[in-house]
């Protein structure tokens, strides 16, 4: 199955000056006041055996403020293009196969109908291409790292001109190390970001400190400022410069940490709420620590990368890595929702979506429904319920 390449398009037009509704967003575009959201999806493979799929691009304008009302009215002006390019049939990065068909399944899911429905706009393109590497035998313990450079380079520049184009953008995944392209785009277009990384896992193994050579176990080794010298070179990564400072960077849900990354986060300081933090402190307080620590070097663009695995497996099975004592699904929402709120989303990871991996057709519609639900929450959709702004009862 080829892998997907989305980009969800959104247009929201609003008065600069007019207070938004909950949910809504304020934004101040470059040439009109207008929300745009557009969703990427990478067939892009990352560290164990095939390709990764899907980027999807979300953003919102790094000035926009969060809404002090409470309403629950979706302001729209939408408008939606849909097309596809060819993808790449391979699955290169994952030695369990079936990390490709995971943006498929979510748009089989109606990802794009729902987001209309809120009054977002959806453009799909289809299939990012990545062209086939030949020859690309382990450098080390390090598995498929040209394909893995070759094709977060492609991500990267994709992602750069979604974002160049004032638009919000979604990377469906695929597997992690596909962060790598997508944060760097990001980062090429709009400067510094805060990421929040919501995993069980903290994958920032550097590639000399890795068990499995995997490269979605330590994407961020390669974006983290602080950790450039210990990455070595490494083919068809030469275009690749770190673009994160560990300030920058905030994880929720960690309950799977290898020692070396224990050592890495303990001696970078970087702030995280382990699943003991989540419990202690529970998700509402978490969210508005992590969002103030994010905002005290300036208020800048947010960048979600959301594994699905960070979620407890007995909602979201299908995965590839999955660590019990997850996030319960009201907690993922509870994220999601938050960041919406702030009006500073700008862009959404969500991979690791594996339909391979479910023993059963509930354990995949679970994991597919959650992940869809999850993408909803961060473009608005409110559990309390929503209407469109322009919305009016109909007269007898």
């Amino acid at each position: 199955m080829p892998p997907v390449f989305l980009e969800l398009s959104a247009w929201i037009s609003l008065p600069a000056s007019r207070p938004m509704t909950s949910r809504a967003i304020r934004v101040r575009a470059r040439a009109d006041p207008c929300h745009s959201i557009r969703c990427l999806d990478c067939p892009c493979a990352t560290c164990e055996d095939e390709q990764v799929e899907g980027a999807a691009a979300a953003r919102m304008h790094p000035r926009a403020e969060p809404s002090s009302s409470s309403s629950s009215s979706l302001r729209r002006n939408h408008r939606c293009t849909v097309f596809q390019r060819t993808g790449c049939p391979r699955n290169l990065l994952q030695v369990k196969g079936g990390v490709e068909a995971g943006p498929d399944h979510i748009r089989a899911a109606g990802l794009v109908e729902r987001l209309q429905l809120q009054g977002c706009a959806v453009k799909d393109y289809g299939n990012l291409v990545f062209e086939h590497v030949s020859g690309d035998e382990p450098v080390g313990k390090l598995k498929s790292v040209r394909a893995v450079g070759s094709a977060n380079q492609r991500l990267s520049v994709a992602m750069r001109e979604v974002k160049e184009g004032g638009h919000t953008a979604v990377m469906l995944g695929g597997d992690h190390s596909l962060a790598i392209g997508s944060i760097h785009g990001h980062a090429a277009a709009l400067g510094q970001l805060g990421v929040l990384w919501v995993d069980a896992h903290a994958d920032i193994n550097t590639p000399l400190t890795s068990y499995t050579g995997n490269i979605h176990g330590q994407p961020l080794s390669y974006l983290l400022h602080e950790l450039q010298s210990k990455v070595p070179a490494l083919p068809n990564f030469s275009w690749m410069k770190p673009c994160l400072s560990a300030g920058d960077l905030v994880y929720i849900g960690l309950r799977d940490v290898d020692p070396a990354e224990h050592y890495i986060l303990q001696m970078l300081g970087v702030k995280m709420f382990s699943m003991s933090k989540v419990d202690q402190l529970g998700v509402a307080k978490v969210m508005e620590e992590a969002c103030d620590y994010l905002s005290t070097r300036g208020k800048k663009p947010i960048h979600l990368s959301f594994d699905i695995d960070a979620i407890d497996p007995s909602i979201t099975p299908a995965t590839g890595t999955p660590v019990t004592g997850g996030l319960t699904y009201r907690e993922g929402l509870c994220i999601a929702e938050h960041l919406s709120q702030t009006g500073l989303l700008s862009a959404v990871d969500l991979v690791e979506v594996n339909p391979l991996r479910g023993q059963t057709q509930d354990d995949v519609q679970s994991t597919v429904s959650t992940a869809v639900d999850l993408l909803l929450a961060c473009f608005g959709r409110q559990r309390e319920g929503n209407h469109l702004q322009d919305y009016c009862l109909p007269e007898p």
